[in-house]
């Protein structure tokens, strides 16, 4: 079967930034998706893999804009050590807002006196990345899953 729209992919990959060749994610665990646009991956991956079937490998260098995107300094925020619970610790996670008062999550990137740092970029925002990837199974989406716009089970969507 060949990777179209609406079928489940399933991949092996590991990702490197692009600059410094260093592995960030070696993918332990398959990566599945819905093919398709349903934003479930990103579209240079999906378009490369477009029309492929099981055993197909490509490596692809995606920018910043082509992946996690280009680094907001906006969504960086120094709130007050008050305002946290004790044991607040530098790389943890928490949501917040942003400026919009959309949900938002942000990384603890510095505890400097009474003051704590927020990020609220994604951890590879700004950084150009080095996707290899292996097709290793493709199989027809069933009518739940492009209903919800995502693959459902192992290593899916669990509700």
């Amino acid at each position: 079967m060949k990777v179209t729209a609406n079928t489940a992919v399933t991949l092996r990959y590991k990702v490197s930034d692009a600059v410094t060749h260093k592995l960030i994610d070696e993918g332990r665990d398959p990566m599945v998706y819905l093919h398709g646009g349903y934003e479930n991956t990103f579209p240079k991956i999906e378009a490369a893999l477009d029309g492929q079937e099981v055993g197909f490998q490509t490596t692809l260098n995606l920018q910043p804009e082509d992946a996690f995107g280009a680094r907001d300094e906006s969504l960086m925020r120094t709130i007050p050590k008050s305002e946290f619970p004790p044991g607040v610790k530098v790389g943890g996670q928490l949501e917040g807002r942003n400026d919009r008062g959309e949900p938002q999550h942000f990384t603890v990137m510095k505890i400097k006196g009474p003051q704590v740092i927020l990020d609220g970029n994604h951890p590879l925002a700004g950084k150009a990345l080095k996707f290899s990837v292996t097709v290793t199974g493709v199989r027809a989406a069933t009518e739940e899953e492009i209903a919800h716009r995502h693959v459902h089970g192992e290593h899916g969507h669990h509700h």
